[in-house]
């Protein structure tokens, strides 16, 4: 079976999105989230096409932010600082 962006992405981001989750009921889940961004790095990372993985990541981190809007504000905070981890990850992979 052919492997996909998607599903390769989609337990990464699932991880964060239940962190998220858990700082809307108040737990600090800071450490947390820097060990997955770091981990999903090491699983992801390794790939022919890391960089397109890892750049689909941030996206949908990112747009997940965005789409949560105001009214949850813990979780949409979560999910940008992962994808701000990331994204300086990224660059200095280079």
């Amino acid at each position: 079976m052919k492997k996909t962006i998607v599903g390769l992405i989609t337990p990464h981001i699932l991880r964060i999105v239940d962190l998220a989750q858990n700082a809307e009921a108040g737990i600090n889940v800071d450490w947390h989230v820097k060990d997955a961004v770091a981990k999903t790095f090491d699983d992801l990372g390794h790939m022919f096409n890391a960089h397109d993985l890892l750049e689909a990541y941030i996206q949908s981190l990112e747009l997940g932010a965005k789409e949560a809007g105001p009214a949850r504000s813990y979780y949409a905070r979560v999910l940008q600082a992962a994808a701000s981890q990331a994204d300086r990850m990224l660059k200095e992979r280079g």
